[in-house]
């Protein structure tokens, strides 16, 4: 499985989109602050939304196409799914 996410660094705060192939691996590097990139310089640490593809293809094609979105299409995105923009890591770790 391959995964497009957004991490956040609160609601309507500093959003980061990337794919990766293990998510939980991939989130908890983020919440940890263990890759010294744009999310631990901004403290973007919040997964608040991913979607599941069964090939990379796929799913860089859909990281590449919602990162030429505007801002608010983003959010949107989010808040359709999570309107409360809650940390859905522990959700993914059970």
């Amino acid at each position: 499985m391959f995964y497009v996410y957004l991490l956040a660094s609160r609601k309507q705060g500093t959003l980061y989109l990337g794919v990766t192939k293990d998510l939980v691996r991939r989130t908890y590097q983020h919440k940890n602050k263990l890759l010294p990139r744009f999310t631990s310089r901004y403290d973007v640490r919040r997964l608040v939304w991913f979607e599941v593809y069964d090939d990379p293809t796929n799913a860089i094609m859909r990281e590449k196409e919602v990162k030429k979105w505007r801002r608010q299409w983003k959010i949107d995105l989010i808040e359709k799914e999570n309107p409360e923009w809650k940390d859905l890591y522990p959700e993914i770790i059970k």
